[in-house]
């Protein structure tokens, strides 16, 4: 089987995020990064779907500015084949970056027996890019699996609704996979897979390689503005009894014209 990962390089959460001098974007200069936490279900379900058919192959593809391939070799050090990676801006919109993914695979030669990504990414949030690329390969998806079983290409499918509730899919590859968190727990990197990871092959292709290009813009971005900051909090003495009815009466007043929330 040939198996394909998306994975995605986005800033740490703990990073504090400030936006470019244009605000076209974020300033990107002192960013740590990291691999998308939604991905990693998705790298360590790979692996596992590897080791129950013999002969599988994995092929992590990413998307993004060719500055640092650390989030890459991660992936290849937890035990992936080979990676590629898309030199292109980090601001890319979800069409165009699911139109890089497909060229991608298109330009590494294999057929695509399952493509693996994560349900979302934590810095857009915007939960459409496994849906267009399937939609471009005409491929069947399922999003927010939270369980999968199955050999070769017959899967049973596990995902999340609303509610609470599991929806059960049965499907034959190729397909397009989604995954949540919960559905397994992904391995840390060894350290023999850490050296390894430096000799595994990762080619890099332009966008114009695999056939993007600016018309295939669909979202422009502009007017990164940070959120404005919370006003300082109020503070109420009520000590003495006599006090209380009156404090009360004053937070009430105030949770109705000022808060609104009453």
């Amino acid at each position: 089987m040939n198996i394909f990962v998306c994975i995605k390089q986005v800033p740490d959460t703990e990073t504090k995020v400030t936006p470019n001098s244009d605000g076209t974007y974020i300033e990107t200069s002192s960013i740590k990064w990291i691999m998308n936490p939604y991905d990693e279900y998705a790298v360590e379900q790979a692996l596992l779907h590897k080791a129950a058919n013999t002969g599988s192959t994995i092929t992590v593809v990413r998307v993004g500015a060719v500055k640092d391939t650390e989030v890459l070799r991660t992936a290849l050090a937890m035990g992936v084949d080979e990676a590629i990676l898309v030199d292109a801006p980090d601001n890319l919109d979800s069409y165009q970056t699911a139109k890089a993914i497909k060229g991608a695979i298109e330009k590494s030669g294999k057929t695509a027996d399952l493509i693996l990504t994560g349900k979302q990414a934590i810095d857009d949030d915007c939960l459409q890019v496994p849906q267009l690329l399937a939609q471009l390969m005409e491929l069947p998806s399922i999003s927010v699996v939270v369980g999968f079983e199955g050999t070769g290409s017959d899967l049973t499918l596990r995902r999340e609704v609303e509610g609470g509730a599991i929806e059960v899919y049965k499907t034959s590859g190729p397909c397009v996979v989604a995954c949540n968190k919960g559905l397994n727990s992904p391995r840390y990197a060894s350290l023999p897979g850490i050296m390894k990871a430096k000799k595994k092959p990762l080619a890099i292709h332009s966008l114009t390689d695999i056939g993007v290009n600016q018309d295939d813009v669909r979202v422009k971005y502009s007017n990164f503005v940070l959120p404005p900051e919370k006003p300082a909090g109020k503070k109420f003495e009520a000590m003495e009894e006599g006090q209380q009815a009156a404090v009360v009466a004053e937070v009430v007043g105030l949770l109705r014209t000022e808060a609104k929330v009453l």
